[in-house]
């Protein structure tokens, strides 16, 4: 999965708005290309968590031929799956999970299944 310089400066910047908050948010990928962000809001409010809440709209993408992967940003903590990401996955379970760390400007994105947490493979591509 390609995520292009301009996509990730929009998810640091939301991060950095949202601090000390975690941020949320969909990335819109197409033939594994990032190529847009969907600025989410964080219905919890809260550093350790999130509760992605998005305009029911973006979910058409999918219909679109976009593959939809939900990202949150860390503040401090690095760019993997908490307890709390494994525990609370939900409808995410199997499809790409990225984790951006504002601390370190570090992104690293996964599939978690059934306990089960995969690294993705994610080039960081300057444009």
């Amino acid at each position: 999965m390609v995520v292009p310089e301009e996509i990730r400066a929009e998810l640091a910047e939301h991060a950095r708005a949202e601090s000390p908050n975690e941020a949320c948010g969909l990335v819109a990928f197409r033939d594994g290309v990032a190529e847009r962000y969907i600025r989410g809001r964080n219905s919890a409010r809260s550093p350790y968590r999130f509760e992605l809440d998005v305009d029911p709209e973006s979910w058409f993408l999918e219909d679109d031929g976009f593959e939809l992967a939900v990202l949150h940003s860390h503040i401090s903590s690095p760019p993997r799956p908490s307890r709390t990401d494994v525990e609370n996955i939900g409808l995410w379970a199997g499809r790409p999970y990225l984790i951006y760390t504002l601390r370190t400007n570090e992104l690293a994105g996964w599939r978690i299944a059934d306990g089960v947490i995969e690294p993705l493979s994610l080039e960081l591509r300057a444009d």
